[in-house]
């Protein structure tokens, strides 16, 4: 089956008690058990519910995964792998990872004692030069939130299997229809599902996959103990989001080459960060392990101070965070999605305080670069 059909009809895509084309929601908390001590299927929505078991496979089968799981949000799923780590143990993450993720690594995940280093992910010398006994896992975002650095992930999964080391990808940015880390060598790999597999603004999930048994175990467990689970009115409007992943991506990324170019070409540009664009650092590489560039743009003003006017006088972009709707959005990292990283920090990465990340939608490409020119040029 090609990956179009499978995200319509992979997992489980239809109720088979009834044969409804849709699963249905399953709104209960807990199933009545025929006999004490031999519960069926399902016996409480935490640890299982029939709603979310059909997202869970289709997320694994879109993946490549032997078992999908799903989350309240993007960082549960991200809090529920990082618990397979222990005390004393040291991860490796990249220098512009999302600041959510930085804020659970500092915030929660440190003062129970685990370290990690910040780095270019790109550079095998770099990612060298910060491994030690203590490090457990490389934890990638390709592209990366919010500079769209583009990381060699079969590369660094060949460096990670030298030092024994899990590979974790954020898979949000480029989804299972554009990239597939699994197959690439990858062990785990995580998503906002808010973003494009909603696709439309409505939910707040995370999802998690893995193709070993064990660390499905193990992410399962902590899935159930943790408790942040998906509810079933949202993993019904998550698995049907998916259902039309393919084709909005594919206008997502048609509008977002085509606004790259445009503000490449305007003198009120500064910098343009898109893979799609020839001289983009890493442009070889996602031409070679994606389908396609994707929807996402981030570039610099001339006039750094200029950055509040233009983002307050959009009328078709809207100013909030998130990304991956059918709506364009955009925000300013340093100050929005990206605040809880220390300044220091987000400028060492590259993260500029007046840089702007535009996730562009599928309106009409005239109205949206109209709505780019008029802002740009203070109208």
């Amino acid at each position: 089956m090609n990956l179009s059909t499978k995200l319509i009809h992979g997992g489980i895509s239809e109720d088979p008690l009834t044969g409804a084309v849709n699963v249905p929601i399953y709104q209960t908390s807990t199933y009545r058990q025929k006999k004490l001590g031999q519960p069926g299927d399902f016996e409480y929505s935490r640890s299982g519910n029939p709603t979310r078991l059909a997202l869970e496979e289709l997320v694994a089968e879109l993946e490549g995964g032997v078992k999908g799981f799903a989350f309240a949000s993007g960082l549960a799923a991200i809090h529920a792998t990082l618990s397979i780590f222990k005390p004393g143990d040291h991860l490796i993450l990249g220098d512009d990872v999302y600041g959510g993720t930085f804020r659970l690594m500092d915030k929660v995940f440190k003062p129970l004692g685990l370290s990690y280093t910040m780095v270019d992910s790109r550079d095998i010398s770099a990612l060298e030069s910060v491994v030690t006994d203590q490090t457990k896992a490389l934890l990638l975002e390709t592209p990366s939130n919010p500079l769209l650095k583009i990381i060699d992930i079969e590369k660094s999964v060949a460096w990670a299997k030298e030092h024994d080391l899990l590979t974790i990808v954020d898979n949000t940015f480029a989804t299972p229809y554009l990239q597939q880390p699994l197959a690439l060598g990858a062990d785990i790999v995580v998503h906002s599902g808010t973003k494009y597999l909603g696709g439309h603004s409505d939910l707040v999930a995370g999802v998690a996959t893995t193709n070993n048994e064990e660390l499905a175990e193990q992410i399962g467990f902590f899935q159930n103990s943790i408790g942040g689970v998906l509810g079933p009115q949202d993993s019904w409007l998550l698995h049907r989001g998916i259902k039309t992943l393919g084709v909005r991506m594919e206008a997502h990324q048609k509008n977002a080459a085509e606004i790259a170019s445009f503000l490449v070409d305007n003198p009120l540009v500064s910098k343009v960060y898109y893979p799609g664009l020839s001289d983009h650092p890493g442009h070889e590489i996602a031409a070679k392990q994606m389908r396609g560039f994707g929807g996402m743009v981030a570039f610099e003003l001339a006039d750094e101070r200029t950055v509040a006017s233009f983002v307050e006088s959009l009328k078709v972009i809207t100013l909030a965070e998130s990304l991956g709707g059918v709506e364009s959005l955009i925000e300013v990292p340093a100050v929005m999605t990206h605040a809880s990283i220390p300044k220091e920090k987000r400028e060492i990465s590259g993260i500029k305080d007046g840089l702007i990340r535009l996730s562009v939608g599928i309106e009409d490409i005239e109205d949206l670069k109209n709505d780019l020119q008029q802002a740009l040029e203070g109208k």
